[in-house]
């Protein structure tokens, strides 16, 4: 578990040095932002015998999105693609963990995802034009992957999977600020809070992998 230490110390380094080039220095921030999950897959693959395969690829997808999002206009497109194809791997693993659930259970559990999820495209749509369509694509995506967590939890809580369904919720919440700061409202304080978000919600997904694969 040495080296598994080692680079976690790495990947803080290199969240904090992005976060520091997001206050401080945009070409600090555009060139650490790729290394976020790499650093983040080689903690995983350190600290693990038989690696996800499944949720490397996820990584591998969320490292491209994060890629083609450094130059937003003219690559969002494939940033969104990108990220909506590393969450359905993370359904494809979330749903791995679930026996059978009750209708009722899904439905319940369900509408505070459709709620929030509503209330942002109602919030943005004006604004959305043609992306209308891949961000409702993307919407119920991110928002099965949260309720297939939150099933997961409910049916076992162990420390893990309230990790990853703390994940996936804080992921739902990085993306909506997100679509807030593109398509409602620009601030500042929505592009620091989207990464520090989406940093945390990764590596709540990456520990609870961790523990899973261990």
């Amino acid at each position: 578990m040495a080296k598994t230490k080692i680079f976690s110390i790495l990947f803080l380094i290199v969240v904090s040095l992005h976060l520091l080039g997001l206050l401080q220095n945009d070409a600090l921030a555009f060139f650490t932002k790729p290394f976020i999950t790499i650093s983040l897959a080689i903690v995983y693959l350190s600290s693990v015998k038989k690696a996800n395969f499944w949720y490397v690829s996820a990584l591998f997808f969320s490292f491209w999105g994060d890629t083609f999002l450094l130059f937003k206009d003219q690559f969002f497109l494939f940033g969104l693609f990108s990220f909506l194809i590393g969450h359905i791997l993370y359904i494809k693993i979330s749903s791995g963990y679930l026996k059978s659930i009750s209708m009722f259970k899904i439905i319940g559990f369900s509408i505070p995802f459709i709620f929030s999820f509503g209330s942002v495209v109602f919030l943005i749509k004006d604004n959305l034009g043609e992306m209308l369509i891949p961000v409702i694509i993307y919407g119920i995506v991110i928002s099965t992957f949260g309720l297939l967590t939150v099933l997961n939890y409910n049916q076992t809580k162990r420390k893990e999977n309230l990790w990853l369904f703390f994940g996936a919720v804080i992921f739902i919440i990085s993306d909506s600020l997100l679509a807030i700061n593109r398509f409602y409202e620009a601030r500042e304080v929505y592009g620091i809070s989207v990464m520090i978000t989406y940093i945390l919600a990764q590596y709540l997904i990456c520990k609870a992998m961790m523990v899973k694969n261990s």
